[in-house]
């Protein structure tokens, strides 16, 4: 599997039930809102630092996930998509990607297709059993739960890039010294 994951260049993500945990919370005017995990957003944007593209292809429209993609910089997404493979097929084209630089993270069986033809083909711990049973790599998390980070870190590690970014995060921490009452 390391090797499958050194060679990513683009890392595809669907959203509900990866990103989030499935649920969609429908307000009485009408609006929606999900809950995103802040360590899959924070490991989207480090792996865009490190040269990753990173993408979203959800069979979903949604006002959220836009908002949520325009706040970490992302410029690969496709909703409201009835057949991802097509959409897929678009997306690999217009960036110059091969199949085997591509890794999918998907949790229902409308992801199958996808799954089958990637380079990595990843799912949360919570997806469905065709699913699971289908992909290389299951993350040890649940979709909305730390999944999506799971999979860019062995993406990654595999590419010798982890422990940099972790190391030129490190370096930007700074600590207040504690102040004692007293």
């Amino acid at each position: 599997m390391e090797s499958k994951a050194a060679r990513i260049k683009l890392v595809l993500f669907d959203v509900d039930g990866v990103l989030t945990d499935g649920s969609v919370l429908i307000h009485a005017d009408g609006t929606e809102s999900k809950r995103f995990h802040i360590r899959d957003g924070i490991a989207m944007v480090w792996a865009q630092r490190a040269g990753l593209r990173v993408g979203l292809l959800s069979a979903r429209t949604s006002a959220t996930t836009v908002h949520r993609a325009k706040q970490l910089g992302l410029s690969v997404i496709r909703q409201g998509v009835v057949n991802k493979l097509d959409a897929y097929d678009e997306i690999v084209a217009d960036l110059g990607f091969a199949d085997a630089e591509v890794a999918y993270m998907g949790d229902d069986v409308v992801d199958l297709a996808v799954l089958a033809r990637v380079g990595l083909s990843a799912a949360p711990s919570d997806a469905v059993r065709e699913v699971r049973e289908r992909v290389q790599w299951v993350a040890s998390s649940a979709g909305g739960a730390g999944a999506a980070r799971e999979l860019i870190e062995v993406v990654l590690r595999a590419q010798g890039r982890w422990e940099t970014l972790v190391a030129s995060s490190a370096s930007q921490v700074r600590v207040t010294p504690r102040m004692d009452a007293g």
